[in-house]
């Protein structure tokens, strides 16, 4: 990655070029009765509709290694690894459930909390709708819009999504006092859901998660709703690698407690531990805004 962009068409056209070598159509597109295959359903299309659970697969393991390539440079200035399906006993990180991408002091899968830099959770999806067409043996695509033309809820607004990674910061933050000095952030390639604007904000501020961060500077074609920051920066959008570069490298080179928060630590303590003793990441992730909320009054 030279060149180091962020999140482009390119690399949704880069995927399924890929991702076709070694599945079919079927197990990355939804199929149409007449054989048409689109990554998601258009608004326009009323027809009979299909599942497809195949291409998450696919698409989790691109776009941790693309976050992986994205973070090696950030690593090298820290004489630090980027690494991928890191595993933490200490912070709940096992081998059925890793973080996505670490920044670690040594390049081991298993790590220490002492020589974790940051953690992140890697929250991407396909953002526009594509077309694949078949000519002969041959396959090219056809883009046929943003995320605002079609039924899909891709990347960070996806609700499920967002639950788990809050759930799973959440077990991480409980589980040692270590884990109050890691940086815990969430790449997305979307903007958030309005609903999760003071959430994510809040968030932050409570030292859980350090951000909602998109590496996707244009997911709208028309750019008419593409929020730059939230108002306390829990969620932000990067418009080129250097400012995303500069930020991450910002936030490491600081030594600091990330979890205290603006609530007294005892409340928020409470908070979190009622919320771990949910059995799913996404049920701990909604038990904690509930109580929030509630909290706050709203």
């Amino acid at each position: 990655m030279a060149d180091k962009s962020l999140w482009t068409k390119e690399q949704e056209i880069d995927f399924f070029t890929k991702s076709l070598e070694v599945a079919s159509p079927e197990q990355l597109f939804y199929t149409t009765k007449d054989k048409n295959y689109y990554a998601y359903w258009p608004k326009s299309y009323k027809g009979a509709k299909t599942t497809l659970q195949s291409r998450n697969a696919f698409i989790g393991a691109y776009t941790e290694k693309w976050t992986l390539e994205i973070l090696k440079d950030v690593a090298k200035e820290l004489k630090a690894y980027a690494v991928r399906n890191m595993v933490c006993e200490e912070l709940e990180l096992s081998k059925g459930s890793p973080a996505d991408v670490a920044i670690c002091k040594t390049d081991s899968v298993i790590q220490k909390p002492e020589n974790i830099l940051a953690i992140f959770e890697v929250k991407m999806s396909v953002v526009w709708n594509w077309e694949l067409l078949k000519n002969n043996s041959k396959f090219s695509l056809k883009c046929l819009g943003d995320f605002k033309t079609h039924q899909g809820n891709p990347g960070l607004l996806r609700s499920d999504s967002m639950l788990k990674a809050i759930g799973k910061s959440i077990t991480v933050r409980i589980s040692s006092l270590e884990s109050a000095k890691i940086p815990i952030i969430v790449l997305g390639n979307t903007p958030v859901m309005r609903s999760y604007y003071s959430k994510v904000d809040n968030l932050k501020n409570y030292g859980i998660i350090q951000g909602f961060w998109s590496l996707n500077p244009a997911p709208l074609d028309n750019n008419g709703e593409n929020v730059k920051a939230t108002k306390k920066k829990g969620f932000m959008r990067f418009d080129s690698y250097f400012d995303f570069k500069t930020q991450l490298l910002g936030l490491l080179k600081e030594d600091m407690m990330f979890f205290a928060g603006m609530k007294p630590k005892k409340e928020l303590g409470k908070f979190i531990e009622i919320a771990n003793k949910e059995d799913t990441y996404e049920k701990k992730g909604e038990k904690f805004l509930n109580m929030m909320r509630e909290s706050n009054g709203k």
